[in-house]
């Protein structure tokens, strides 16, 4: 039980020590994953960029994640779950057209502050305040590789025991401070885990700048 994304920042920011003085971009998937974000980036004292992956959810569930869709426009669909739930393509077509147009007004916002970071030949670390199905991080690690880094890394402070298995081969190494078979939500890790706000993002960036 970590007390909030601060503390979970900085045990994952003491975990990843070893790179500190390395050729090292932190990414952080906002809103939550910035703060997280933020601390390994002040602990490595590494820049601070952002990806923004939306997860596609059910209907009548906003919890669950059926998919994801990237900056890229690319979707991942868990199509078992969408089988299950017999939940129509005309949907998935909307939520994704959706989505895409939440992370265009993100870009403009964020971007306005904080250009993208080069990473290429560089290390980058990718993180949020945890990974519930994977599909957000799935969409995350494709935008990430495409931008050439030498290698990436998925760390973050709580998911699901074995997720890493279903995030597939593109990335190098996942770091999970606290894992269980028993996982409900992410916000079930921390004591204090409220919403994140535009603002609240726009003010760390500038910090880290």
């Amino acid at each position: 039980m970590y007390k909030d994304r601060v503390e979970a920042g900085q045990k994952l920011g003491a975990r990843l020590i070893n790179l500190k003085g390395s050729q090292v971009v932190v990414i952080a998937i906002p809103r939550g994953g910035v703060i997280v974000g933020y601390q390994i980036a002040l602990m490595l004292k590494a820049p601070l960029d952002i990806v923004i992956p939306r997860k596609i959810t059910a209907p009548f569930n906003p919890e669950l994640a059926i998919g994801a869709v990237n900056e890229d426009g690319e979707v991942i669909i868990d199509k078992k779950l969408v089988d299950r739930l017999n939940i129509s393509e005309k949907y998935i077509e909307a939520e994704k057209k959706r989505q895409s147009e939440e992370i265009k007004r993100r870009l403009k916002i964020y971007r306005s502050l904080k250009p993208r970071i080069p990473v290429k030949g560089k290390v980058a670390i990718l993180t949020d305040d945890g990974v519930a199905t994977g599909s957000t991080m799935k969409a995350a690690i494709m935008t990430v590789r495409r931008m050439n880094p030498r290698s990436i890394i998925v760390a973050v402070p709580v998911a699901p025991s074995g997720i890493e298995f279903e995030l597939g081969i593109g990335f190098n190494e996942f770091i999970c401070l606290s894992s269980t078979e028993h996982f409900y939500a992410i916000g079930q890790f921390y004591r204090n885990f409220p919403q994140v706000n535009d603002e609240e993002v726009n003010e760390i960036l500038k910090k880290s700048e």
